[in-house]
């Protein structure tokens, strides 16, 4: 977006570190944030029992939200789960029970700790769930109510139904009321939290825009619209989609070593900007790393990898994971940090080294494990392996455990049991 020159630390902070891609009302925001606490909100579905790295840079604004001295609010998505965002979908979203959305609520919830501050403080950050009040709603009142603000003509144009509907997917009648339970979720925090602020990606640009509008157009008060760019790598694939799946947030689907080595495997062209967006290095120590040339750019990807390993993690946990990493790349030795996974006996001795590195999750198909073998990628406890037919054997136990490499980064322990 244009370069404005923002009073508020808030919106100044957004736009130096590469935050700001749409304001609704830039001017008015920042007179806002400049003047006082601006409380602000972003809605997380519960979709899976873990957030990814992809929702990494909408907790992150909330973080910044909260270090200008605004109050974050984490809003948690038990209703609108119930009906699936469209956006960016061909298909409908799966319909999951109301025991498996709470489930998913009560370990992805556990993340926000880690980078805001919740109490009662004016600052504080609060959890919120808008199926306290979606699901309180009756469908005649919930159509008089708000039904009225919103034109099928203005809907058709939102990119979240547009999309579909030009690529000739059908989209159901559930998921084209999606976007105005979020609207009636600002309005209802307006009124309970007196939130004047949505932030999101910028897939959600119409969403956003329409709680906006059905704020100022109800109760007339101030109400404001932030989204961040799509976030895209260097080379043009998409934040955080790797091929063994999504980079998660919670250390029960993926180790800490993973998700530092994901932050070390960062393109070189990525280091910076990523430093800005997923750390709280500052600025001055940035321009110092993206100075480096040639191999000391490792010494880069280090730094982004300990700081947001232990933003997310801790300390202790990202220092393990490094040196983990440092042990097994450049000294050849075995750590007892390295992932583990646990897989019957039957299913490792006498089976194709091939077939053992795809269940360990290093390759997504017995067929990518034995390309990698050929191509000389492919690793037995540190020796290479040319054949991923060769059989695994009780003789390929070391300490208890077999170790697997699949290219230069990734490793894992295998243990038969």
């Amino acid at each position: 977006m244009t370069e404005h020159a923002f009073k508020s630390d808030f919106l100044r902070t957004l736009q130096a570190r590469g935050y700001i891609h749409q304001i609704t009302h830039p001017v008015e925001l920042d007179e806002a944030a400049a003047a006082g606490v601006v409380p602000g909100y972003i809605g997380f579905d519960a979709t899976a029992p873990s957030l990814h790295v992809g929702s990494l840079i909408q907790i992150m604004m909330l973080r910044r939200l909260q270090q200008a001295g605004g109050k974050p609010i984490v809003l948690m998505g038990g209703g609108t789960t119930k009906v699936g965002d469209p956006t960016g979908k061909d298909t409908s979203r799966p319909q999951l029970t109301e025991e498996t959305i709470q489930s998913n609520i009560d370990t992805i919830t556990t993340v926000f700790a880690k980078f805001l501050t919740f109490g009662d403080g004016p600052t504080d950050a609060v959890m919120v769930n808008n199926d306290d009040w979606l699901s309180g709603y009756g469908y005649i009142q919930f159509l008089r109510d708000f039904g009225t603000h919103f034109t099928v003509n203005r809907m058709l144009a939102f990119d979240s139904v547009k999309l579909r509907l030009e690529r000739e997917q059908p989209m159901t009648f559930l998921e084209f009321n999606y976007m105005l339970m979020q609207s009636v979720d600002f309005l209802e925090l307006n009124r309970s939290h007196k939130v004047t602020l949505q932030m999101g990606g910028s897939d959600q640009w119409g969403n956003i825009t329409s709680g906006v509008d059905l704020v100022r157009r109800v109760d007339q008060k101030a109400a404001f619209g932030l989204t961040t760019p799509l976030l895209t790598t260097a080379s043009g694939g998409k934040m955080g989609k790797t091929a063994q799946g999504a980079i998660w947030l919670n250390a029960e689907q993926l180790s800490p070593y993973d998700y530092w080595q994901f932050w070390r495997n960062a393109e070189d062209a990525d280091v910076g900007r990523f430093m800005r967006l997923f750390t709280d290095l500052s600025l001055e120590q940035i321009a110092e790393y993206e100075a480096l040339e040639g191999a000391a750019i490792n010494d880069a990807k280090k730094a982004l990898a300990d700081a947001a390993t232990t933003l997310l993690h801790g300390a202790d946990e990202a220092a393990k994971a490094r040196a983990a990493a440092e042990s097994n790349f450049e000294k050849g030795q075995l750590s007892a940090d390295l992932p583990t996974v646990e897989l019957p006996l039957a299913e490792v001795y006498g089976a194709m080294i091939a077939a053992v590195v795809t269940k360990a999750g290093l390759t997504a198909s017995n067929g990518e494990a034995r390309r990698l073998a050929q191509g000389g990628g492919l690793r037995l406890n540190d020796a290479a392996v040319s054949d991923g037919a060769q059989l695994l054997t009780e003789a390929d136990l070391k300490d208890g455990v077999i170790k697997l490499a699949a290219g230069k980064k990734k490793i894992v322990l295998v243990r038969p049991v």
